[in-house]
């Protein structure tokens, strides 16, 4: 038997709503200031944390193989059919950018729109029911 911290997962994933609106609004309305340059950096960071997070959830609770990188934790849940092939070319694109946002983020370019930021609401709201999805699957 599993143990799926499922309380958790679904906690994160009610984030990616408020995650998605900040990152579409920042899209639609862009125009290579500050603030909305914050906005998208903070949207993708906490979009990384989110499907990491869960990721790193359903790794532990279906006892999958461990994960060596925040990339590997997106190729094992695409392996064990969390989600499709599309997702997790994004998602892939999208946690590559983690060094870059949290270590490296005095080099971060602030005034430049990232193509993720457009694309990257509607795969996570993807992703959100694809997890749904397979846990329901899953545990029942």
């Amino acid at each position: 038997m599993y143990y799926v911290n499922q309380e958790q997962i679904e906690r994160r994933l009610k984030a990616i709503p408020e995650i998605a609106e900040g990152l579409r609004t920042a899209a639609q309305s862009w125009d290579g200031g500050l603030v909305l340059g914050l906005v998208q950096e903070r949207g993708l960071h906490l979009a990384i944390e989110v499907v990491t997070d869960v990721g790193s959830y359903l790794i532990d609770g279906f006892i999958m193989r461990d994960a060596s990188s925040y990339e590997d934790i997106m190729d094992i849940n695409h392996e064990e059919k969390v989600f499709p092939q599309e997702v997790h070319t994004v998602l892939l694109e999208l946690v590559r950018l983690r060094k870059p946002l949290v270590q490296d983020y005095y080099e971060w370019d602030r005034h430049t729109l990232h193509p993720l930021t457009a694309a990257l609401p509607d795969v996570l709201e993807q992703f959100a029911e694809n997890v749904r999805h397979y846990l329901q699957n899953e545990m029942y």
